[in-house]
């Protein structure tokens, strides 16, 4: 990642990072400036137990170590009764779910150095009575707990794909003035359902999704999501490339309406 040009940020999953011995890729880019934002896996705010004070501690002192402006979690249970699901899992989006998982944010923001934000998931299948879509549910979290948003266009278009979800509909859902910054991730679908696998070139379709966001509001920063099968660096930086293109596209066509509206 150090070699790639035109780096602005980073994201690092804080699970695999040790707050006292930072990777040498890391260290590189924290001297030259580059911001570097812990992403964290395994919290569970969704769960019913409260968060588990030894894993704040540590996200916490990994968020510390990188002096990283804000840390980003997901809105999902991945424990619950000594197991470990090894996975991120949709919450039930009811009611009685959303006071607890206030609960546990409002505990994780008390403990974590710097500002949260949550992120929707990519799920592969929803709870029966469900009271309230995903972005109904992030939208009352938001004006509970104050936390900020991570929109994830790839899991948007998950659920399309998955749960016959409108990715626009719920883009109109969402509080974006709440917005810490967006990921965009490649995928697969097989036998008609999208997996999320981060290994896989971003689709057409998931950009098509940034851009509906992008035409709603300027996003702090959108990060390309690559956790394996790592292509050449060209290939990165053009999906990166092309990132940036509906970015600004976006921005053209919103001050355009903006005129037009005044």
């Amino acid at each position: 990642m150090e070699r790639l040009p035109g780096l602005d940020w980073v994201e690092v999953v804080a699970e695999n990072v040790c707050a006292d011995h930072l990777p040498p890729s890391l260290a590189e880019l924290r001297s030259r400036g580059v911001t570097v934002v812990p992403h964290g896996v395994s919290l569970g705010l969704g769960g019913a137990a409260e968060p588990d004070p030894a894993r704040l501690a540590r996200l916490a002192a990994v968020t510390e170590a990188l002096g990283a402006p804000l840390v980003s979690e997901h809105l999902a249970f991945v424990r619950a009764g000594g197991l470990e699901a090894g996975h991120l899992l949709p919450v039930p989006r009811t009611r009685e779910a959303l006071r607890v998982v206030a609960a546990n944010v409002r505990i994780a923001q008390r403990e974590l150095p710097a500002p949260l934000a949550l992120e929707n998931i990519a799920a592969q299948l929803a709870w029966p009575g469900d009271e309230l879509t995903e972005a109904q549910f992030l939208a009352e979290l938001v004006e509970r707990t104050g936390v900020r948003l991570l929109v994830d266009v790839a899991n948007l278009h998950t659920g399309r794909v998955n749960l016959g979800v409108d990715p626009a509909a719920e883009l109109d859902r969402l509080p974006l003035d709440a917005l810490a910054y967006v990921h965009v991730a490649g995928g697969v679908e097989r036998d008609g359902v999208w997996h999320d696998t981060h290994t896989h070139p971003v689709t057409a379709p998931v950009l098509e999704v940034l851009a509906a966001l992008c035409e709603r509001t300027d996003p702090p920063g959108v990060l390309l999501e690559r956790d394996g099968a790592y292509p050449p660096p060209a290939e990165l930086s053009a999906e990166l490339d092309a990132i940036r293109r509906v970015h600004r596209t976006a921005r053209v066509h919103r001050e355009e309406n903006a005129r037009v509206r005044a």
